[in-house]
């Protein structure tokens, strides 16, 4: 790699004024960033660690909410939000392995927005809400294609709002070398209706799947998903599978997250 400066501030706000200085950028967990940076797809001057800020990390659940620091790793998720939601939890003890769990944090991929990423099927079908230092994003306004969201220079994610759901399911097919999602399918019912979200399968990233959530408003049961396909238009094709094998995984998926969540 070459040559660069990096600060570890304690509190956000100096975390802030150090983004603040020409060609800085945030180092969360950096399971994508230091990649990026030996293979000099990113060459910033200045990396600010957000490790050491406290009041980015934790666990913790009031009113029906489930909030998790933006700074919380993988495997923090995976033990600490089994007893209030265990379909999050499920989900954060299934990505990547041990070392990325315990390195990779919350905040962190869902600022990077892989398209193949766990978290935003998570966030997206729950209706998380992103807390950054300066705003509130409803998350139906935060996702806004492959790798790109809603956030601005400089802008860090402190907090995620999880609302939890009556029943809720993460179910993955799995690349095994990395242990990404070739597809990944989120169900979440709530008092007014299911979410469905789907990630590793779009090339603009995470989305719902507006036709199974009517059909699983109306009877929440692997059944009521008959007869309903995904277009293969728009879904990536690569040497791991075709589009239509993903928009076919999207349909077994969906159903298996189902039956698993009831």
């Amino acid at each position: 790699m070459y040559s660069f400066e990096i600060v570890r501030p304690t509190s956000l706000a100096d975390a802030v004024a150090a983004l603040g200085q020409d060609e800085a950028q945030a180092l969360a967990g950096g399971q994508t960033l230091i990649p990026s940076l030996k293979q000099r797809l990113a060459q910033p001057s200045v990396l600010v660690s957000l490790t050491a800020i406290a009041e980015m990390q934790g666990v913790s659940a009031e009113g029906g909410v489930l909030t998790l620091g933006g700074g919380t790793t993988h495997g923090t998720v995976a033990r600490e939000a089994a007893a209030h939601y265990p379909a999050l939890a499920a989900l954060a003890s299934n990505i990547g392995d041990p070392a990325v769990r315990n390195r990779g944090t919350v905040g962190g991929s869902l600022a990077n927005n892989d398209p193949a990423a766990c978290y935003p099927a998570a966030a997206l079908a729950s209706g998380a809400t992103i807390v950054t230092n300066s705003r509130e994003i409803a998350m139906e306004d935060y996702f806004q294609g492959m790798f790109t969201t809603a956030l601005e220079e400089g802008e860090i994610i402190t907090a995620v709002r999880f609302p939890i759901p009556e029943k809720a399911a993460y179910i993955k097919f799995e690349q095994p070398a990395s242990r990404f999602a070739l597809v990944g399918v989120f169900v979440a019912k709530f008092a007014d209706g299911v979410r469905v979200a789907v990630t590793g399968a779009s090339e603009e990233g995470v989305f719902r799947w507006t036709e199974a959530e009517e059909a699983l408003s109306g009877n929440f049961s692997a059944t009521a998903l008959d007869g309903l396909t995904v277009s293969a238009d728009g879904l990536m094709s690569d040497i791991h599978g075709s589009s239509a094998y993903r928009a076919h995984l999207i349909g077994v998926l969906t159903k298996r997250a189902v039956a698993a969540a009831a």
